[in-house]
């Protein structure tokens, strides 16, 4: 028999879709698992928003995905997890939390040249999270930062790889390319998406270093140390929410990730999520 906790789905939530570059990662490390999703496409992009309403969406959100049975919450949102992961973790402190954490550690340890790019939104550079990476980690290492502004847009619209998306990221990357950047941190879950451009702007050279990967094993080892990781195959396809229009959210779940989903939407009423 499988324990009530195992059976229980792994909830995650972003501003949009960026997020599901994370539930792809972590559905290759865990396939058992059952994996919950919610968008929140009426309220894209967190990055520009003041901290209060991030804040109160990702409480609300937190709270959809327990009342929808899940075990384990992934903030899959480098801003919200900047701003709301601490409080979260105060607030739900019964519930296990796996935040973003922009991957400056390894980039400073690899680094040859000594010089990084990071492209994030205003809220992550912003924010307590980033600058304790950044003085932990980042001593001896110079930092180049670009909020890159309308990329996330960019990829909510599909639009990966197009004129205007490449101008956005050649006009970020190409002044730290002059400045001798070896690595590139994708500090916004949206960004792995444009992987492809950003390599072929940056060339062979540049390490571009996708936070997915890490978050599922992070994910894996807060299960195994929960005792709530399931153990049998399953069945269930990942259930996605979204608060935004959901025929061009279904449409841009095959374009994105090579995985099939259900998906429903929700409305947000006086503060509150409703299917």
């Amino acid at each position: 028999m499988r324990n009530d906790q195992e059976i229980r789905p792994i909830g995650i939530f972003d501003s949009g879709v960026g997020g599901l570059s994370i539930l792809r990662a972590i559905r290759q490390q865990l396939p058992h698992e059952t994996l919950l999703y919610f968008g929140d496409q009426g309220h894209v992009p967190y990055g520009s928003r003041p901290s209060e309403e991030i804040l109160a969406f990702s409480h609300k959100i937190t709270q959809f995905l327990l009342g929808m049975g899940a075990k384990i919450i992934v903030v899959a949102c480098n801003t919200a997890s900047a701003v709301a992961l601490i409080d979260l973790r105060k607030r739900f402190p019964e519930i296990p939390f796996v935040g973003m954490e922009p991957a400056v550690k390894p980039a400073a340890e690899h680094t040859q040249t000594g010089v990084v790019g990071v492209l994030a939104t205003p809220a992550t550079f912003q924010g307590e999270l980033y600058a304790s990476v950044v003085e932990r980690f980042a001593d001896n290492v110079t930092l180049l930062q670009s909020t890159c502004t309308g990329l996330v847009q960019q990829i909510e619209r599909g639009a990966l790889d197009t004129k205007k998306t490449r101008a956005i990221l050649e006009s970020a990357l190409n002044p730290m390319l002059d400045q001798g950047i070896d690595t590139v941190v994708l500090g916004c879950t949206h960004y792995p998406f444009v992987i492809p451009v950003i390599q072929e702007i940056v060339g062979p050279g540049v390490r571009v270093i996708d936070p997915a990967p890490a978050v599922a094993r992070q994910v894996a080892r807060m299960l195994d140390l929960h005792g709530i990781k399931a153990k049998r195959e399953h069945s269930d396809l990942p259930l996605a929410y979204t608060s935004g229009k959901l025929l061009p959210f279904k449409s841009l779940l095959p374009k994105l990730i090579d995985l099939e989903c259900k998906v429903q939407k929700v409305r947000w009423e006086e503060g509150k999520i409703l299917k």
